[in-house]
């Protein structure tokens, strides 16, 4: 149904009350007419500490002319960003997901406050995405979400590299496998420019969720950062936010429960991060769609593995936009009747009219025929168990080993697992426990990536478990299981995990235990003691105080 398209703006702008306000829009350059028009907020995650966002100041500007050619007026506002990159590994780290609520409640507040009818975020790095997602969900505006594009590969010795090799690399370096020279190289050329990281990791995996959610038009995302058609697309935005205008659409008309598992569907397809679950839930929640955990479970069982993308597979986020895209994906998932064809999308069309029009790439390799799939099954698995009574995640690319039993070497930090595998201190079968890293824990459930690339350096990533209450990168691969909940913060029972217990993970029965009856299970937990919290004041203490579990999607609510 049509609405008014001023039908929050013309409170801040329209009568004899309003002079005050005109007066200071005008004092800025906003003209009477400018006033006129719907005021349309553009969130613009730019910064200047990453190549992720890098570049989004050009893209907002593109933006911004769009609007104003198809009638509305634009009014640019930033947030902020923290590189999962820069500060993996180090106490910065545990600022990156409390990131995504301070992005989504900032984008929330200004959008409130300002009377804005409606809203194009501009988005780069990992928890920009869904924090835009989840402060779109809880304003129910008309509105998109535009992602910057991802980096192009970088190239060592002919062969295309990412930040993940880089990680990787250390390793290697420090088990003697590449010379200091070799590690510098590979640190020169890994990321050539703009762009957020290369392979199907977090930002690539949360861009694909947004098309096939129908938060971002069909095809936009994909198109890589420094495209010469990236700017076009940006300006098209702006079009495509004022028909959402017109025609009344909101965000919660598009983000239904098929759009969700369409989003789920997505991520499973194309090996996406286990991260994608934590940010989902999220979403669900600020959107009030009913979604829980072992729903991933469910839709990754019926969801075949078509997309051969790093971290385990040979290609990056550009092959798979040169190869047809987020559109040819659709389309193969529509075709073998895995696809809510239904659901809505920003331009009007429903997702299955989206994907009818894909052009596939000649003799492209990069996304696998529906009937000859990788894997019969998404890469997404859920465990459950005596060590994660809530769930916890794996990503299973097809690639790693189903099932292992080992004994626990157990960490309370990351910063102390790390010393352990570049000390070759960790021996082939061992099971790696790094706990007290969760959303309350961490705070900020940091994710493990120097761990698990370390530990594929040194030779042991296919012989090695690893399970955290902490989160994974999108460049992990190997038998790794992260978000294990409840937290050892909460009480979970991996707090009772001692050095040497024996721990299993079988793949196919989804199961995760400590093989230890439940009653040493509630002995040990009964002298447990929960840790003082990291900090006692400021942003990550507030943080820790309002946090949910992983499990359910580690949001903050008032208590």
């Amino acid at each position: 149904m049509p609405m008014d398209p001023k039908h929050r703006s013309r409170l801040i702008t329209d009568g004899r009350d309003r002079a005050g306000a005109r007066a200071m829009f005008k004092a800025i350059g906003f003209t009477g007419e400018d006033l006129t028009k719907p005021l349309i907020g553009v969130a613009n995650t730019w910064i200047e500490t990453m190549p992720c966002n890098f570049h989004l100041r050009r893209l907002a500007a593109k933006v911004k002319e769009g609007i104003r050619a198809a009638g509305g007026t634009p009014m640019e506002f930033n947030t902020i960003a923290i590189s999962d990159g820069e500060t993996m590994g180090t106490e910065g780290m545990r600022a990156s997901l409390v990131s995504r609520e301070v992005i989504a409640d900032s984008i929330e507040l200004v959008c409130r406050g300002q009377l804005f009818d409606a809203v194009v975020c501009v988005v780069g790095c990992d928890k920009t995405i869904p924090a835009a997602a989840m402060a779109m969900a809880r304003l129910d505006l008309p509105g998109l979400v535009l992602y910057g594009g991802t980096i192009a590969p970088g190239n060592f010795r002919g062969k295309d590299v990412t930040i993940q090799d880089v990680f990787e690399a250390v390793g290697a370096n420090a088990a003697g496998k590449i010379s200091d020279a070799d590690l510098l190289e590979i640190e020169n050329v890994a990321c050539p420019g703009a762009g957020a990281c290369g392979g199907q990791y977090t930002a690539n995996t949360m861009s694909t969720v947004m098309e096939m959610i129908g938060l971002s038009p069909m095809g936009f995302n994909s198109v890589p950062a420094m495209d010469p058609q990236k700017d076009d697309i940006a300006f098209r935005c702006g079009e495509v936010v004022m028909g959402l205008l017109k025609r009344g659409v909101k965000v919660r008309d598009i983000l239904t429960r098929h759009a969700f598992e369409n989003a789920i569907a997505s991520v499973a397809a194309t090996g996406g991060s286990t991260n994608a679950v934590l940010h989902l839930l999220a979403i669900a929640r600020e959107a009030e769609v009913a979604l829980e955990i072992d729903d991933f479970q469910k839709v990754s069982e019926r969801t075949p593995l078509l997309c051969d993308l790093k971290p385990s597979g040979r290609f990056v986020a550009a092959d798979m936009h040169r190869a047809g895209g987020i559109r040819l994906l659709a389309h193969r998932l529509l075709h073998g009747k895995k696809l809510h064809e239904s659901a809505m999308t920003v331009s009007g069309k429903t997702i299955g009219e989206e994907a009818a029009t894909a052009v596939e790439t000649p003799d492209q390799e990069v996304v696998a025929p529906f009937d000859k799939p990788l894997k019969a099954t998404g890469g997404l698995v859920v465990l459950h168990g005596n060590l994660a009574p809530e769930g916890c995640v794996a990503k299973i690319s097809g690639h790693e080993r189903l099932s292992h039993r080992g004994p626990a070497r157990v960490f309370e930090s990351e910063e102390d697992a790390m010393s352990a595998v570049t000390g070759k201190r960790i021996k082939s079968g061992d099971v790696m426990v790094i706990r007290n890293e969760g959303p309350r824990g961490g705070p900020g459930m940091r994710e493990m990536l120097s761990v698990t690339g370390a530990l594929v350096g040194e030779g042991l990533g296919g012989s090695v478990a690893l399970l955290t209450d902490g989160r994974f990168s999108g460049a992990t691969h190997g038998l790794m299981m992260g978000h294990v909940s409840p937290e050892a913060a909460l009480g979970g029972p991996i707090a009772a995990v001692h050095e040497g217990d024996t721990i299993r993970v079988d793949i196919h029965q989804r199961l995760l235990e400590i093989e230890i009856s439940d009653a040493e299970i509630h002995r040990r937990m009964a002298q447990w003691k929960a840790p003082k919290p990291r900090y006692a004041s400021g942003v990550f203490a507030k943080y820790g105080a309002l946090v949910t579990s992983a499990s359910q999607g580690a949001i903050t609510r008032p208590k």
